[in-house]
């Protein structure tokens, strides 16, 4: 690690690496507790290709209020059961115990301190988790999310936001960090004195040779994440010798809209839709979850397939900001029988019919689904909808070791002053894609956000006055 003895050019109480929801949460925990807060963000584009502006907005937590008010029964146990489940007990227990843990009040928090207009999800069950626990922005868009908390940060004196600014080195000094070095694009170089640092500048995703390395049957996928997710906490980390896990972990989606570039939300599975090739043939389950099915998508011919639903679907998808973007971008095709789906999909039409009629047995239950499928919410009915997509990879899951105070550990001991937060830091998705639960990359960004915010804060009251 670099050492400087020189003056500092600033002093703070903490620096947060990162404006994307982790660090948004991150500085506005430790703002409102008082502390001064350098906010660093590398992009200008923030607003718009962050992770967490780019999601649906999901947050899961387990016995919030908004459960109560619904008659939803669910625990920390419930949730954890469900975790263990999705990843085959390979999640980090500490880190799922912690952000479970912090689940209600970090909802509370976000709804009652910070005015964002959270709502439980009820129209339909994600997969995975056993009842309704997701909360989100009523249009499931993370931009309004986003935007939420950064207008939060904006309220507070105690944050700078800086911008565009990029954290490139820490200074460890008696096992301690001691400062943070940061660069601007004209190349002007300055070092903050501060006592706290929290790394919230995500994963690697938009790396593709770390990609390559640690998630290598994803990376011929499209990106559709952060531009800014370019590994930068693993390279922080190296330099203190921080432990990492799971760095194959990663959340795929098999439903991007193609060539539009636009998400196509899994409602649309979990109301009923299938997935078929461009033969017109289904090559999967598709009920377990749209992260493991990237992968099965771009396995097939031209990397493609085409998700098939009828109107009731339509219907239901449309409060979906994503969806509405599908409507206006052209993605959605209508066909009014099969032998027109077969002409969208470019395919053979009796091939077709014979899929769809098989489809339509397994909805009424008189046929058992060859791939094992059994969540059919109803029979598709024409006329038909159809969109092209493909597989993509939105974010990884892996990152620095972290305790259930979101420090990072190097050598299993905790590096005093540095936290982790979201794609920065090992997730609760074990290994690969088929872990992801949906909303574990906003529960992890938000949720250690909000514990490292409030850990730096408390440590801070801990320590004599300056």
């Amino acid at each position: 690690m670099e050492q400087s003895a020189g003056e500092p050019d600033l002093v703070a109480d903490v620096v947060v690496a990162g404006a994307g929801g982790a660090g948004l949460a991150a500085a506005l925990a430790a703002g409102d507790a008082g502390l001064t807060t350098v906010l660093l963000e590398a992009r200008e584009t923030f607003r718009e290709d962050s992770n967490t502006a780019m999601s649906t907005s999901m947050i899961p937590a387990a016995g919030t209020r908004a459960q109560a008010a619904a008659g939803v029964v669910d625990s920390d146990e419930l949730f954890l059961d469900d975790i263990r489940a999705k990843t085959a007990g390979q999640a980090d227990p500490v880190v799922a115990r912690a952000l479970v843990a912090a689940g209600p009040a970090l909802i509370e928090w976000l709804e009652y301190r910070w005015r964002v207009p959270l709502e439980l999800v009820t129209d339909f069950l994600y997969p995975g988790h056993s009842v309704y626990r997701c909360h989100a922005v009523s249009d499931r868009a993370g931009s309004t999310l986003h935007r939420h908390l950064l207008e939060a940060v904006g309220t507070l004196d105690e944050i700078v936001l800086a911008c565009p600014a990029r954290l490139i080195d820490i200074e460890i000094d008696d096992d301690r960090v001691v400062a943070a070095h940061v660069a601007r694009p004209d190349g002007t170089m300055e070092r903050i004195a501060t006592a706290y640092v929290v790394l919230a500048t995500n994963g690697f995703g938009a790396k593709p040779e770390l990609v390559a390395r640690h998630c290598p049957e994803i990376v011929d996928g499209l990106y559709f994440g952060g531009e800014g997710s370019t590994g930068d906490a693993l390279a922080l980390g190296e330099r203190v010798g921080a432990d990492t896990s799971c760095l194959d972990a990663y959340q795929g989606h098999g439903s991007v809209a193609h060539p539009h570039g636009v998400l196509l939300t899994w409602a649309t599975v979990v109301h009923g839709a299938v997935l078929v090739n461009t033969d017109g043939v289904r090559f999967a389950d598709e009920s377990p979850g749209y992260s493991e099915l990237a992968c099965s998508v771009l396995e097939q011919p031209d990397a493609r397939a085409w998700m098939v639903y009828d109107e009731r679907v339509d219907e239901a998808c449309r409060p979906f900001a994503d969806y509405q973007r599908c409507l206006e971008a052209g993605a959605v095709q209508e066909a009014a029988d099969v032998e027109a789906l077969a002409s969208v999909v470019g395919c053979d039409a009796a091939l077709l019919a014979a899929t769809m009629a098989h489809v339509d047995d397994c909805a009424h239950g008189a046929a058992d689904d060859p791939f094992g499928r059994s969540a059919w919410e109803a029979p598709l009915v024409a006329p038909y909808r159809a969109v092209q997509v493909t597989g993509a990879l939105f974010h990884t899951h892996g990152g620095l070791c972290i305790d259930g105070e979101a420090r990072v550990l190097a050598g299993g001991v905790p590096v005093e002053g540095l936290y982790a937060t979201g794609g920065a830091a090992v997730g609760i998705s074990g290994r690969g894609a088929a872990g992801y639960l949906a909303g574990n990359g906003l529960l992890a960004a938000l949720g250690l956000g909000f514990i490292a915010g409030r850990h730096a804060a408390s440590a801070r009251a801990g320590q004599p006055a300056a």
